[in-house]
């Protein structure tokens, strides 16, 4: 069976065809480059993105907008009729991904061909699992599936087997879903996070991809594959090669296509061999000590070219030195005697945890958010923490009788309706090393719920996680809910989609206690640290509340700058602009004067797309805006008229597809349009780019409307298309 998808070009995968590389760099939680182009309103250079990723080599195209301060559906829309617009990336299809079923639909009213939405699951149940795949197929897509269902994230082969095995019956028998347009995605985790249950997650992951390629004919297997080496985040040769071996082994397993860098595959052969066997026994599973050892070749990578230091030398050091340098390193062998030696210069046993070992922690987040440290690091530190506070455990249980404070308790819990939660369980795992009493209470968890375990776990702190974007709409509503309830324990805020200046603009002003954005694991302990400890709390406080505020203050700002105008009025100011006394030559006015062309262009399109004819021809009629931009370099300024190829150029293109639709009087109205605004001007030639088969209506049609126009033929070399004009007082062609 196929899957025929498309773009502006057929794409069939067939057994022969091999592995569909989904171009990834679009994805606003994946890519810091492109979420940065997007958060600025730069769209010009995230379409340069795209095209990156289909000049690489990208059989399609996966676009996200998921991002908590933006309109996620205005800026897929935007990006897609930009792209559209682009043949060399329009040609492809386009994968759209969102967690938000609003947002995809809003891309499915964008794009051409047949597309594939990413993605759809059973976590909320059957029936909008259902309702979802109908409209799915009635917009003419394919679909991911994500092992997802009530229960949370299938992370284990048979929990895989399971989920997918029941999708794909409610697909076909009750959704009338055609079988060889479902796409599972049985979730690719992260390895080598340090943690025992994670070391089988791409075993379990090939397993699944072999059973359902054999058991649910028709059926195809997807996944993210950069999700894979997560664990050494910041070292891009350790990371290429896993996803390179890991490919290797996944495409042999079945895998038929999968979301990464176009641009940066590296090959399976080419990859060092020591490097190649530590990956493999890290992915395979096959040594107890892989991540150790697939860690210490990573650290012997980056260290290359640096100066050597003697192991023992760090010993000579201070004892807070040499505590810092423990949990840095992950060094077990000495800490009960630091430790003890820590314990005896300070007043109480709780000062060692929160002076050098608090220290040495927040070392350890510094590096870890640098790109300096990977996660089984961080995980590795934090047992050697777990061991130093075991040993002084005995000191404060005796203090215990003479008053002392117990541990703190927080209740952490992933938010309704969202089932990741291995981020969040290795922010448990940190904080219980660090001897704090941890409720969590799994994923999909409702605000009633939260609230009730921590009323009556009488917690000290609330955590909630989340991975996708409805999380964040949930997360503001338990904020709203604990501040209605009386709540003034601290909350806590971490997950993918999160960031400081979602929470200082959309949570914390719901909520009257602190609220915290934790950026990653390695940052959990020192926020909690300081949010409890009597001393530092106050200060950690208002400073936050300080810094939350001055991001408001900027988000507010850049709302109240922008003026928008009427389309007509921004052409009027235009056309007062160049038919001024100012001097055109002069680099000012010669941009207005450029602005104008790229503006009238911009409105046939708009025109255009209101009467609802022919969508790709709009989309050329978008790309002339942005080609004119792009070309509007002095020399042109001096010449005063903008030169556009007549592949590119909105006549050439829209007079080719419509004559071949014989649409002739839709032609028509493009000029009627603008006939307005051409008015208004100085003076213009037009040289349209010549059709064999015009038809001599058409002809005379251009002449009666624009009469004061010269039409001449163009080049027929080039075929180049020349709108432009000179100023009022110099002298025509």
């Amino acid at each position: 069976m196929t899957l025929r998808l498309s773009g502006l070009e057929p794409l069939n995968i067939t057994p022969e065809f091999g592995f569909a590389v989904i171009g990834e760099r679009t994805n606003i939680t994946g890519s810091p480059k492109f979420s940065k182009l997007i958060l600025a309103g730069d769209f010009d250079g995230a379409v340069a993105v795209a095209r990156q990723q289909a000049q690489g080599g990208a059989n399609m195209l996966d676009v996200n907008m998921d991002e908590g301060m933006i309109d996620s559906e205005a800026a897929m829309t935007r990006f897609l009729n930009l792209i559209g617009s682009e043949p060399e990336i329009a040609r492809i299809p386009i994968v759209i991904d969102s967690s938000k079923w609003s947002v995809i639909e809003a891309g499915l009213k964008c794009v051409q061909g047949k597309a594939v939405v990413n993605s759809i699951s059973l976590k909320n149940g059957e029936e909008e699992f259902i309702r979802h795949a109908r409209l799915i197929r009635r917009y003419g897509a394919a679909a991911i599936v994500m092992a997802f269902d009530e229960q949370g994230q299938a992370d284990n082969f048979q929990r895989k087997v399971d989920v997918c095995s029941r999708a794909y019956d409610v697909l076909t028998k009750r959704a009338d879903f055609p079988a060889n347009d479902i796409i599972f995605d049985p979730n690719i985790l992260t390895v080598a996070t340090g943690l025992e249950e994670h070391r089988n997650y791409a075993v379990d992951f090939l397993e699944a991809t072999r059973w359902i390629r054999k058991n649910l004919p028709g059926a195809r297997v997807s996944g993210g594959v950069s999700n894979i080496s997560f664990s050494f985040r910041g070292n891009n040769t350790v990371r290429e090669a896993m996803h390179a071996a890991f490919l290797f082994h996944a495409i042999r397993a079945g895998l038929d296509m999968g979301i990464v860098n176009a641009g940066q595959l590296a090959v399976y052969e080419e990859i060092e061999p020591e490097l190649r066997e530590r990956v493999e026994d890290v992915l395979l599973n096959r040594r107890d000590d892989a991540t150790e050892r697939l860690v210490d070749f990573a650290e012997s990578v980056k260290a290359k070219g640096k100066t050597p230091v003697a192991d023992a030398a760090w010993r000579k050091d201070p004892v807070e030195e040499r505590l810092k340098h423990a949990l840095v390193k992950g060094i077990v062998d000495y800490i009960d005697t630091d430790t003890e030696e820590a314990r005896q210069k300070c007043k109480r046993p709780l000062d060692v945890i929160e002076g050098p070992l608090m220290a040495g922690m927040s070392v350890v987040g510094d590096l870890f958010g640098s790109g300096k440290m990977f996660l089984p690091q961080v995980v590795k530190s934090a047992r050697v923490m777990k061991k130093a506070v075991a040993y002084l455990l005995p000191f404060m249980e005796a203090e215990k009788s003479e008053g002392a404070k117990p541990q703190a308790r927080i209740v952490m819990a992933t938010v309704k309706g969202d089932v990741h939660d291995i981020g969040k369980n290795i922010v448990a795992v940190v904080l219980q090393c660090n001897n704090y009493d941890v409720v969590d209470l799994g994923v999909m968890v409702p605000a009633a719920k939260i609230l009730e375990t921590a009323r009556e776990k009488k917690a000290d702190a609330i955590g909630l996680s989340g991975l996708i974007t409805p999380s964040l709409d949930e997360m503001i509503h338990v904020a709203q809910e604990m501040d209605r309830e009386g709540f003034r324990v601290p909350l806590l805020i971490g997950g993918a989609t999160t960031s400081r200046a979602h929470t200082a603009v959309k949570i914390a002003p719901h909520y009257g206690a602190s609220t915290v954005h934790v950026l990653d694991a390695s940052r959990a302990v020192g926020v909690v640290n300081s949010l409890l400890n009597e001393e530092l709390k106050s200060a950690f406080d208002k400073k936050t509340r300080e810094e939350y505020e001055r991001l408001r203050q900027q988000h507010a700002a850049k709302a109240r700058d922008k003026k928008l105008l009427t389309l007509a009025e921004a052409g009027l100011a235009s056309i007062g602009a160049v038919t001024s006394r100012r001097n055109r030559n002069s680099s000012a006015s010669a941009r207005v004067y450029l602005n104008l062309k790229t503006w009238f262009l911009s409105s046939i399109g708009r025109r255009f797309s209101m009467r609802g004819n022919c969508a790709a021809v709009i989309r050329v009629f978008s790309t002339t805006r942005r080609l004119a931009k792009k070309r509007a370099n002095s020399s042109m300024m001096r010449k005063q008229f903008l030169v556009v190829s007549s592949r590119r150029t909105c006549w050439s293109h829209a007079g080719s597809m419509l004559f071949g639709r014989q649409i002739q009087w839709e032609m028509i109205s493009i000029f009627t349009a603008t006939k307005r605004v051409l008015k208004s001007l100085p003076r213009f030639i037009f040289c349209g780019s010549k059709c064999k088969n015009l038809p001599d209506n058409l002809t005379i049609a251009w002449r009666i409307m624009l009469p004061q126009f010269q039409i001449r033929d163009p080049q027929p070399r080039r075929g180049i298309a020349e709108i432009g004009g000179k100023a009022a007082k110099g002298s025509g062609e």
